[in-house]
């Protein structure tokens, strides 16, 4: 069974930084890609950032550009989301994410780390 832990939550001012980690544990796969998704209170899970492995390129939702990076470990298929300047809006359960393939649906998430700003 392959399981996504993530960790690196918590407590953090506005205009503050973070940084997730996601590691895999349990039986080891191959994915085209990681990523990072986010869910406020009362709204959609949402897309944050990801990872693709075989070129190392990074996609970003527009309202973190520029303020949270996006970083891994293929061989060990971990991944980082370094967030800054941490805004009111940032606050959810944040949630990583492992696609085995390109352009289908993911396939493993991990169970959330809560991320709280406070002003």
């Amino acid at each position: 069974q392959v399981q996504l832990v993530e960790s690196g939550g918590g407590l953090v001012q506005a205009g503050g930084s973070l940084r997730l980690s996601c590691a895999v544990s349990g039986r080891t796969f191959s994915s085209a890609a990681m990523g990072w998704f986010r869910q406020a209170p009362g709204k959609d899970r949402e897309f944050v950032a990801q990872l693709l492995w075989s070129d190392s390129s990074t996609h970003y939702a527009d309202s973190v550009k520029g303020r949270f990076t996006i970083s891994g470990d293929n061989a060990k298929n971990t991944v980082f989301l370094q967030m800054n300047n941490m805004k009111p809006e940032d606050p959810a359960v944040y949630y990583c994410a492992a696609r085995r393939f390109l352009n289908t649906p993911i396939n493993y998430w991990g169970q959330g780390t809560q991320v709280t700003v406070s002003s």
